[in-house]
């Protein structure tokens, strides 16, 4: 902690709030990822952070801006030599999506559920896939948050605000989550059980979202967890459901970061315009421009 704060000497309040958090967020994804000692860090520690912030859908400059304090801090960290230099040997590129990550192609969901052999697992993604929950949500849920009777799971607070809603469960995931409860070990408060009685660690979930990608040989395809939240609002969209319910669905608070979040695909673009043109070919509009 007096490295911390040596780091932020000289700077404004402000950056300095910004850097100490940067910096815990970073060692408490560590800690939750396995590390008990800072001297065991390596650089698939940091990759591993980068893709974490990436998968939670954080802006590109919030990464680079939380980057750049951790990365100041771990160059402390070698020069008492309290972790190797080869942590940051190379330079971290980092690898920022688009504005926002691709959905999944329909073919490719079927392949990757297909390929998901364990139970957990299995309720784990399907869970993400048809509700469109942050990772973070879906391994914050309690026994208490779900209402299998009602189809549904309520979130009381959401992951990046404070707004509650309620995501409704489909055939499919509502049958995978009876097999997982059935087997479960019913002493654990949290849905996915990690260590300690704590929910299961977001690198754990992620390293078994991966693992199914490489099953179902779909790995370059680029798809990360959050694209099963991209693919979820895409997809019924293209099932022809109103932005304004999705936007709920969702959680957001503004219906301009659903209309960006969830982008039309080639396929809704491609009926719409034969649908219209149809409708033109037969003579079907009347009026004067």
């Amino acid at each position: 902690m007096a490295g911390i704060k040596r780091l932020c000497k000289g700077l404004k309040a402000r950056t300095m709030n910004s850097s100490f958090t940067s910096i815990v967020l970073f060692l408490r994804f560590c800690g939750a990822s396995g590390r008990r000692d800072i001297r065991d860090m390596e650089r698939s520690d940091l990759e591993a952070f980068i893709q974490y912030e990436q998968d939670r859908g954080m802006y590109v400059s919030t990464i680079r801006t939380r980057m750049a304090s951790i990365i100041a801090f771990l160059h402390f960290l070698i020069e008492r030599e309290l972790i190797p230099g080869s942590v940051l040997k190379k330079r971290i590129r980092l690898k920022l999506p688009d504005t926002l990550p691709r959905a999944m192609n329909p073919n490719d969901v079927r392949k990757l559920i297909q390929v998901i052999d364990t139970t957990r697992d299995r309720a784990l993604i399907l869970l993400l896939l048809r509700t469109g929950m942050r990772i973070g949500e879906a391994l914050g849920l309690t026994i208490n948050d779900i209402d299998l009777k009602e189809r549904r799971i309520h979130l009381f607070e959401g992951e990046k605000n404070s707004m509650g809603r309620v995501v409704y469960l489909s055939n499919d995931v509502v049958f995978a989550l009876k097999r997982w409860l059935g087997i479960r070990n019913t002493e654990e408060p949290y849905l996915f059980p990690g260590q300690q009685h704590g929910p299961l660690c977001y690198s754990a979930a992620r390293n078994r979202f991966m693992h199914y990608i490489h099953r179902a040989r779909l790995e370059h395809k680029g798809y990360t967890v959050h694209c099963c939240r991209h693919t979820f609002a895409s997809e019924l969209l293209n099932a022809g459901m109103r932005l304004e319910v999705l936007q709920q669905l969702l959680g957001h608070q503004d219906i301009e970061v659903t209309r960006r979040y969830a982008r039309l695909t080639d396929k809704t673009r491609e009926e719409e315009y034969f649908r219209a043109m149809a409708i033109i070919e037969k003579g079907g509009i009347d009026g004067d421009y």
